[in-house]
């Protein structure tokens, strides 16, 4: 095992009302030193998740929303911040339901993905939804999401599609229909 740099020196450089960015300045066990900056969420930090919700055996629900890092509406799976007190399957169904008008009988915890490790801290949390039963929440959306669909089948058509762009959701996707399909409930 690699023994991680010492860090000499942190401070945060600049700062937003959601991001800070963090400058580190590391030695690393050869003697090498060097300045990294990093962007790290503002507050406590209780992560974020991101649901693959199946409608039935063989679709996940999309939702689309306006995205300002890409100036763009996308289309991505339903995700959003875990809010204080709140577990990771809680958050999940909340933000289920606010963004797609869902709720899930079954919720399962599959991973944690990060999107960005060389220059952001953050992480979320991918979590499983069946059995799921139409209810809306109240969510913080400036408008209402379009809720779409996508077959776990068309999943290499989907990533050609210029509307859905995140690396993450694409990669949820996968390991949910490859979990799916082992456990014999996905059949391609």
């Amino acid at each position: 095992m690699r023994q991680k740099p010492t860090i000499l020196d942190r401070r945060i450089v600049a700062t937003s009302r959601l991001f800070c960015v963090e400058e580190l300045k590391l030695r690393f066990s050869n003697g090498v030193e060097r300045t990294y900056e990093r962007l790290a969420g503002k507050g406590a930090g209780y992560g974020a998740v991101m649901i693959v919700a199946m409608l039935d055996a063989d679709h996940a629900v999309l939702v689309e929303e306006y995205c300002g890092g890409t100036d763009a509406y996308e289309l991505s799976l339903p995700k959003g911040l875990i809010e204080p007190g709140e577990d990771v399957l809680a958050a999940a169904e909340r933000e289920l339901k606010e963004e797609a008008g869902f709720g899930a009988r079954q919720l399962e915890h599959l991973t944690e993905l990060s999107l960005s490790p060389g220059y952001m801290s953050q992480k979320i949390q991918v979590v499983l939804a069946t059995d799921l039963y139409e209810e809306r929440l109240e969510g913080d959306e400036p408008e209402p999401m379009r809720v779409d669909k996508v077959n776990l089948g068309e999943l290499s058509a989907l990533a050609q599609n210029p509307q859905f762009t995140e690396g993450r959701a694409l990669a949820a996707l996968y390991l949910a229909r490859d979990l799916l399909t082992q456990r014999g409930a996905y059949l391609p």
